[in-house]
Parts: C-alpha cells; sequence; structure tokens
C-alpha cells in the first residue's frame, strides 16, 4: 500500500510558477513509476509527467519546456515545477505511483487544485 498525500496547489497568474509535492508513506526507491495527472472541469484526466525508479522522465507535449518533474529518495516526495503556467493548465492535479509486485497497483493522492488566471 501507498499513500500519496498532494500539497503546493492554489491561485496563480498566467506567466507564474508554482510547485506540487507529492509525499508517500513509503520509500519511493521501492516504486516502480510515479507521475503527475491533472483533470480540469469536463475533460478525461491526462498524464503530465511522469519518471521512473530509474529517473527515467516523460512529458506531455502541452507541458514540455515548462515543467519539470523530480524526486527526492531522501524526502519520498516527488516535485512537479511548473513555470510559464497557462490557463490552460488549470485543473485539479492529481500524484500517481506504480507498483509491480506480483501484479500492478495503481495508486493516487486526493488532488490539489490549480488555477491560473489571465
Amino acid at each position: 500500500q501507498v499513500q500519496l498525500v498532494e500539497s503546493g496547489g492554489g491561485l496563480v497568474q498566467a506567466g507564474g510558477s508554482l510547485r506540487l509535492s507529492c509525499a508517500a508513506s513509503r520509500s519511493i526507491s521501492s516504486i516502480n513509476s510515479m507521475g503527475w495527472y491533472r483533470q480540469a472541469p469536463g475533460k478525461q484526466r491526462e498524464l503530465v509527467a511522469r519518471i521512473t525508479s530509474g529517473s527515467n522522465t516523460n512529458y506531455a507535449d502541452s507541458v514540455k519546456g515548462r515543467f519539470t518533474i523530480s524526486r527526492d529518495n531522501a524526502k519520498n516526495t516527488v516535485y512537479l515545477q511548473m513555470n510559464s503556467l497557462k490557463p490552460e493548465d488549470t485543473a485539479v492535479y492529481y500524484c500517481n505511483a506504480i507498483v509491480v509486485d506480483l501484479r500492478l497497483n495503481n495508486y493516487w493522492g486526493q488532488g490539489t487544485q490549480v488555477t491560473v488566471s489571465s
């Protein structure tokens, strides 16, 4: 089991920055992959960024060059640094963890709201 707690969301003007944090209840070095997803009103949840246990990363095209995902194994925390924010980045952002043992286990945080005003 993994509990995930997000923080760092809020209201920011377009062009501004925010850093989201996702604290895990266990060592993230043993978690195969962690990521950030977002869901805007009336839209499906979409992948924003993902980082593997080997620190390989991938990003949605819409955030490449603006967002950076990173991990601090000592703090069991994954971060999402969001720069040059746009109104279309407004959404609830969810932390996700994938643990593969005998099967694939998916864990989600409760979400944190990010609102970008124009």
